[in-house]
């Protein structure tokens, strides 16, 4: 699942701790197994400032960067176990209040 958001509360996608909260609900939600802490850091400069998350999944990942400059989150839920999208969709807006979004689904297949 790939998630392009606008629009996104800029104290919720600049806050290191409602990131947090995100990826900790997040995983139990949509069934997921998280297999280790979630690494979140702030780097970059000017316009590529902001926050980047990663959280490996005992069936793939989950990743995510919060563009500061202007308000986006870009997120995607990589994983071979299938989940419920309106479950992540819904936390994502609880946490992140979304004013637009574009959803996408790609199926992989080697």
């Amino acid at each position: 699942m790939i998630v392009d958001a606008s629009q996104c509360d800029p104290k919720c996608i600049s806050s290191k701790k409602v990131i947090e909260t995100f990826i900790k609900k997040l995983v139990p939600a949509i069934d997921m197994i998280a297999y280790g802490a979630p690494r979140i850091v702030r780097f970059g400069e000017g316009n590529k400032l902001g926050y980047t998350l990663v959280q490996l999944i005992q069936t793939s990942c989950i990743s995510a960067h919060f563009c500061e400059e202007n308000n986006s989150v870009y997120l995607d839920i990589f994983s071979c176990k299938t989940f419920d999208p309106k479950i992540a969709l819904r936390i994502f807006d609880e946490c992140f209040h979304s004013g637009k979004k574009r959803v996408r689904f790609l199926k992989r297949q080697a």
